[in-house]
């Protein structure tokens, strides 16, 4: 396809492999990102798939995929804190940290705008009209979203915009490892969870903030997901100065009370070396878990991507390399054809049933541990 220009609300990322891989088509491709200071530091870890290995080597980032803690097995705790099971199931897992810096380096200096908000996409037939907060606008031939769970850009292309709270959030904390006492020990260099009626936890360690994996270096992501009343959602969101989020409560911003409140639950409902890890992080954050699913991921000149178009659960552990497969879809359909509105088409045709698929399966696991 003729070189575009070509617009992607949202940094995270969805928008960073969809921006490498058409910049390196020749596209006149900018991403604008809300956040004033950035995305980095924000993640935790994560198991890669197909897709991710497929696009880091698109990129130039196959390296990456190398810099990974191996969980030797998967152990399955009892409610005293004993292993009830053992399942030989070597898996890697990587530091979402690394990834995104690793990744944001191959994009071109001057192509990533922080503080900048895509308000309102206009779609007409020459072109895309974005509009932001300040009142300026912004003219181009493609628009992609690839803003996340709280999209702008999907409700130009779907009625129903709205993401669907699923009855349960995440708490997520990421320790140094050197920060677990002895008798957590039994968690390193394994993948180890705790299911039981109403409580799924889990964790496993990820390399440190630059890919470090030396003993002592690395960090422990644990993750405990728990039901939580629709009702009783705001305030979970809301910061210890009052802050309202909307859709989870960053790290930083849990008061001391809910945090001790917290560190209490965990030794009274999980396995103690689960506890103990919890006991650590002094900066939990809480995760919602929604659901969303885009009747449209393209038109004539928009397209989405990432969770923008379609919200999954956590448990596949399949988020960011959807993300990957989306941009790869997207890519390979504008370089078919020189008619842009055909290749959208193409797109959604391809990645439509995937999104699908990936959402009724994170529901599926999501029913059996919870």
């Amino acid at each position: 396809m003729k070189p575009l220009t070509i617009r992607i609300a949202g940094g995270s990322l969805a928008g960073l492999f969809t921006a490498i891989l058409l910049q390196k088509d020749g596209h006149d491709v900018k991403i604008y990102e809300r956040s004033s200071s950035g995305l980095a530091g924000r993640g935790a870890g994560l198991v890669p798939q197909a897709e991710l290995f497929h696009v880091l080597r698109e990129i130039g980032c196959e390296h990456v995929a190398r810099i990974g803690v191996v969980a030797k097995e998967r152990i399955y705790f009892d409610a005293a804190g004993g292993i009830a099971q053992v399942v030989a199931m070597p898996q890697m897992q990587v530091s979402w940290d690394y990834l995104f810096e690793s990744v944001h380096s191959r994009l071109s200096a001057d192509s990533y705008i922080l503080g900048r908000h895509v308000e309102a996409v206009h779609e007409d037939e020459d072109g895309v009209t974005l509009s932001f907060p300040d009142g300026t606008q912004e003219r181009a031939d493609l628009v992609i979203g690839a803003d996340g769970i709280g999209s702008a850009v999907r409700g130009s292309l779907n009625r129903d915009a709205a993401n669907s709270f699923a009855g349960y959030v995440a708490w997520r904390g990421l320790v140094p490892e050197t920060a677990l006492p002895e008798e957590a020990s039994v968690l390193l260099d394994r993948f180890a969870f705790y299911v039981a009626p109403g409580i799924h936890a889990l964790g496993y360690l990820v390399p440190g903030p630059h890919g470090e994996m030396q003993v002592g270096q690395r960090r422990y992501n644990w993750v405990w997901y728990r039901p939580t009343p629709a009702e009783k959602l705001a305030a979970a969101f809301t910061g210890k100065d009052g802050r309202r989020f909307e859709h989870s409560l960053p790290r930083g911003e849990l008061s001391d009370e809910r945090r001790a409140l917290l560190r209490h639950d965990a030794f009274d409902r999980l396995p103690p070396p689960f506890a103990l890890a919890i006991e650590t992080e002094d900066n939990p954050s809480i995760q919602g878990i929604f659901d969303y699913e885009a009747e449209w991921m393209a038109s004539g000149r928009l397209a989405l991507v990432g969770d923008a178009a379609f919200v999954v659960r956590p448990h596949t552990a399949m988020g960011v390399s959807k993300a990957a497969g989306d941009a790869i879809a997207l890519r390979a359909a504008l370089k078919g054809t020189d008619d842009l509105s055909a290749a959208l088409s193409r797109y959604q045709r391809d990645r439509w049933a995937v999104g699908k698929e990936i959402a009724a399966y994170g529901r599926r696991l999501a029913a059996s541990a919870l």
